[in-house]
């Protein structure tokens, strides 16, 4: 009586069993599937590659990897904003400013933004050797400076008693603070900043490309 019963027991945890060790058996074959569609690069490509006999497949031709690179276009990679006061006026050499000066201080609100023309890679600029690569980025340069009409203003006008004002003296203003602007930023390093924040990208890129040891200069 004894064995019978425990002949049925065993039957029945088999029974239970069953189903929770199919589960494991899919959920496995799910993992292992991620896993080997998603191990792409570094150690996890190389033991996706021990496993699987697989090895990543990356295309480097030159001409693959230059047009890559050229598609980010004008890369901006920084904006630099500064607030100014400027002055501009009209002066007589002969008589006082309260007859005939018009002075005129503008508050003005600029932004520079720099990067790199990558269309201007050439492909004498790339050099791969297996999985290493090296770029060398064309020279950065300003792409915008502009002033921001609405936090641009007229601080003050002062016009003397003999002369209307000029209309031209705040467009020669603008520009002038326009000029001073993109000097500054300039004189701030934007340019080497760019340059800097450009090579992160395209390192950024590289890499995620399939290459293991990059430069870019």
């Amino acid at each position: 009586m004894n064995s019978r019963e425990n002949s049925g027991a065993y039957r029945e945890r088999k029974q239970s069993c069953f189903p929770a060790l199919l589960l494991g058996i899919v959920l496995g074959v799910i993992a292992f599937a991620v896993f080997t569609r998603e191990a792409r690069t570094g150690v996890w490509d190389r033991l996706a590659a021990v496993v699987t006999g697989r090895s990543l497949a990356i295309d480097t031709s030159l001409p693959t990897v230059v047009n890559k690179i050229q598609r980010l276009q004008r890369l901006e990679t920084v904006s630099y904003s500064l607030d100014k006061i400027v002055e501009g006026n009209r002066q007589s050499s002969i008589l006082p400013d309260f007859l005939v000066g018009d002075k005129l201080l503008l508050v003005v609100h600029g932004e520079v933004i720099a990067g790199i023309d990558l269309g201007q890679l050439k492909t004498s600029d790339v050099a791969i050797r297996g999985r290493g690569i090296q770029v060398h980025l064309p020279a950065p340069q300003i792409f915008v400076t502009s002033l921001d009409n609405a936090k641009t203003r007229v601080y003050s006008r002062t016009t003397g008693l003999l002369v209307p004002e000029d209309p031209n003296l705040e467009s020669e203003v603008r520009a002038t603070a326009q000029q001073q602007i993109q000097q500054a930023a300039l004189d701030d390093g934007i340019l080497a900043t760019a340059s800097k924040n450009a090579c992160a990208t395209v390192t950024s890129m590289l890499l995620g490309l399939g290459f293991q040891k990059v430069s870019v200069n």
